[in-house]
């Protein structure tokens, strides 16, 4: 999926950006600590208020993460607006490196990020009633968790493709 947004960029744009990644990164921790309980166990008012902890469903925490990714875009976007060719490579290099540097030493202070190990523990996806982390039984076939995931994300690809190819053949 993330090729597929890379291609748009350059492929279809021409831009050349390497920094991508990093407003996936971006959206990814942001997932990371609205789906995990890392934020209850680092901070003491967030269990009082949140007994359980903090574990956003994970269709309320894709378009958060995605809403702060595309804020980071446009904050990376606008004073860059007019590069192009090696300029534009250099600057969005740069805040990739930025970015990668800034999560892995956000632990401290205050550990948000929990800097090079990551964030663990981050809540499974469910479809409604179905919890992709366990084996399912459909019919007479038996998928396991890394057998739901795969068709999960494959259906989200094909999603994507058919929006790229649509964004392709637009006046866009």
């Amino acid at each position: 999926m993330l090729a597929l947004g890379l291609n748009i960029v350059v492929g279809l744009a021409g831009l050349l950006d390497l920094g991508y990644v990093a407003f996936y990164a971006v959206g990814a921790y942001l997932f990371a600590i609205l789906a995990s309980p890392h934020l209850a166990e680092n901070f003491a008012w967030i269990p009082q208020m949140f007994p359980d902890g903090l574990h956003t469903p994970v269709w309320i925490a894709v378009p958060l993460a995605a809403l702060l990714a595309a804020i980071f875009g446009v904050l990376l976007g606008a004073p860059t607006l007019r590069l192009r060719g090696d300029y534009l490579a250099i600057v969005t290099l740069g805040f990739g490196e930025i970015i990668r540097i800034f999560m892995n030493n956000l632990n401290q202070p205050v550990n948000i990020t929990n800097g090079p190990q990551g964030i663990s523990n981050i809540d499974p996806v469910h479809l409604g009633p179905i919890n992709l982390s366990k084996t399912l039984q459909i019919g007479g076939l038996e998928f396991n968790a890394v057998h739901s995931y795969y068709y999960l994300f494959l259906a989200v690809c094909a999603v994507i493709i058919v929006v790229s190819v649509r964004l392709q053949d637009s006046r866009i």
